[in-house]
């Protein structure tokens, strides 16, 4: 069920980022789990990988986006404790510019809705479409994230890379040229 709250009206991109099959173990494959992360032992889940492109990209983004860029994820505590530890591990503070206070847990998918409204996060990159479905009417801007079984409804944007992203969010938010000429922060206005 959509959101009846009403649509994100923040004066500023905000962005929101899933971490299962989206910073870490994307699936090549629509509906291959991450079984690694979630069943196998702690040291097997700090050693697994981050999606391919992730560290490539987000980086950008998180410029592009003025900073304001949240992890939001759905798990459980144990899951929740190997998700810092991993972050932590893997340098990805640093690595993306991401604040680590701005990382987000919630116990129900559905429940991402009431993180996105406190941050007024105006664009969600998110592997499930019940999560999206939950987001519609509040965030204007969604990416529904890897390899998918069914065709993506008309409402969400489907990519399958970090670099399908990229693309994707350049074409809904418009960008300043920076200083170098590669793209400066969003700004609000422009863009479907």
């Amino acid at each position: 069920m959509p959101h009846s709250g009403g649509v994100n009206t923040s004066t500023e991109p905000r962005l929101g980022v899933d971490f299962g099959r989206v910073i870490h173990g994307g699936a090549a494959v629509a509906g291959e789990e991450d079984t690694v992360f979630l069943s196998g032992d702690a040291e097997e889940a700090m050693r697994s990988p981050a999606t391919e492109g992730m560290f490539d990209v987000l980086p950008g983004l998180v410029a592009r986006f003025g900073g304001q860029v949240w992890v939001i994820s759905k798990c459980g505590e144990r899951i929740q404790d190997r998700t810092l530890r991993w972050l932590d591990r893997n340098d990805f503070y640093r690595r993306t510019g991401i604040a680590a206070g701005n990382v987000r847990f919630c116990r129900k998918r559905a429940d991402k809705a009431g993180h996105c409204a406190d941050l007024g996060i105006t664009h969600m990159v998110d592997d499930r479409l019940d999560v999206h479905a939950a987001l519609r009417g509040l965030v204007p801007h969604l990416f529904l994230f890897g390899p998918q079984t069914s065709a993506a409804p008309e409402w969400v944007r489907a990519v399958r890379t970090w670099a399908d992203l990229e693309e994707e969010i350049g074409v809904v938010g418009a960008a300043a040229p920076g200083p170098t000429g590669t793209g400066g922060p969003l700004r609000r206005g422009r863009g479907g």
